[in-house]
C-alpha cells in the first residue's frame, strides 16, 4: 500500500527524476536515508519502472508528429504478433495501443518530415498483410506535454 509520503515522493520524482535522496528528504521532511529507502522500495515493488530523459523532437529534426489509426483486415494471434513485431521494430513509432472502437491500434509517431511519414505509411504499415486501412492525423500543436501521472 502507498501512503501519502510515497505519493508525494512519486509526484516529485515524476517532475524531476534527478532529485537526490537529500533533496527528496528535504521536500518530504524526512532524512535522506529514509527518502532513499522509500525510493528503493518503490523501485523494487515496481511503482517506479525506470528513468528516462525527455528529448526535444524539434531539436532532433523530428518536425512531424502524428497519430495513425490502424484497422486490421484479419484478426488472430498470429497477425497480432506479426503486427506487434513490426511496430516494435520501427523507431518512428514511439508508442502504440490496442483500442476498442473502430480502430484496432493507435500509433504515435515522430518523423523528420511529411515524405518520411508518407514512406512509413505506404512502405511499412499499409503493406503489412494484416492491415486493411489506416487513418492518420498530423499534430498541428501540442497543447499539453505528456504529464506526470496523477498521484
Amino acid at each position: 500500500m502507498l501512503d501519502s509520503m510515497d505519493l508525494r515522493l512519486l509526484d516529485a520524482l515524476q517532475k524531476d527524476a534527478h532529485l537526490t535522496a537529500q533533496q527528496l528528504g528535504e521536500m518530504l521532511h524526512l532524512s535522506s536515508s529514509q527518502a532513499g529507502r522509500r525510493r528503493q522500495r518503490l523501485e523494487s515493488e515496481g511503482y517506479i519502472t525506470g528513468y528516462a530523459a525527455k528529448l526535444d523532437p524539434l531539436k532532433l529534426g523530428l518536425h512531424v508528429q502524428g497519430f495513425i489509426q490502424v484497422h486490421l483486415g484479419t484478426h488472430g494471434p498470429e497477425q497480432s504478433a506479426k503486427f506487434a513485431r513490426m511496430v516494435n521494430s520501427r523507431p518512428e513509432i514511439t508508442s502504440a495501443w490496442t483500442m476498442t472502437g473502430e480502430a484496432d491500434y493507435l500509433l504515435h509517431v515522430y518523423c523528420a518530415d511529411l515524405p518520411a511519414l508518407n514512406r512509413l505509411l505506404h512502405e511499412v504499415i499499409l503493406p503489412h498483410p494484416a492491415v486493411a486501412r489506416v487513418q492518420s492525423q498530423i499534430v498541428m500543436d501540442q497543447l499539453k506535454r505528456d504529464a506526470p501521472l496523477p498521484t
